[in-house]
């Protein structure tokens, strides 16, 4: 009986609750490194411009168009798969890291490759009528203005709104998800593009 009696005088066990938001660290949706360097890609940019030479524009033309290229085809195809296959505390940890930098970085590289291309098509006159492969110009400017347009008007957006979801005070993980997935297979898919704008290219230059 006095075992019986002290059992039923322990207390209850405490009940459980359902699993709060996952935790945030704290970050800055606009780094201010980034917003440095993304301003000295700007003011290449336009020293390059100003020059109206033909090195200047091609380095700026070929160095971010490359890493235009680099950076959506290691984003879709390499770190897209191995963030699929994180835990969400380790998905958020490294998101809050790599997403604030993109938001600056990639409109600065994309900027710096069409202006700098379009500038070195003029001084060239590659993008006239009368030039022998123009159609292949045509083609490779169509190709650039849509990756443009994914990439201004997906992938920023998508990034955007994965920064700002995780800075509410109960980020929702699905809301997360989907956005992530927008901006991994957006990047897969202009990186795949890009690769048609390299035999695009090497076509004209041979």
């Amino acid at each position: 009986m006095s075992s019986i009696t002290q059992a039923d005088a322990q207390p209850a066990a405490a009940p459980t609750h359902a699993e709060g938001p996952p935790a945030v660290p704290a970050f800055s949706i606009v780094p201010p490194l980034g917003l440095v360097l993304a301003a000295v890609i700007l003011v290449g940019l336009i020293v390059a411009v100003a020059l109206d030479a033909t090195w200047p524009l091609d380095f700026m033309h070929v160095v971010f168009g490359s890493a235009w290229t680099i950076i959506d085809l290691f984003v879709g195809l390499i770190v897209g798969p191995i963030l699929g296959s994180l835990s969400i505390p380790a998905r958020i940890e490294f998101t809050v890291k790599f997403m604030p930098k993109m938001v600056v970085l990639m409109p600065a590289v994309v900027t710096a490759t069409l202006v700098a291309g379009w500038q070195l098509s003029t001084k060239l006159g590659t993008n006239l009528t009368s030039y022998p492969d123009h159609g292949w110009v045509v083609a490779s400017m169509i190709v650039v203005g849509v990756m443009a347009v994914i990439a201004l008007g997906l992938l920023e957006p998508a990034n955007i709104a994965v920064l700002v979801e995780l800075k509410k005070p109960r980020p929702n993980p699905a809301v997360i998800e989907r956005l992530m997935k927008r901006f991994v297979y957006c990047s897969g898919i202009t990186g795949m593009m890009q690769i048609a704008t390299f035999v695009i290219m090497t076509r004209l230059a041979s």
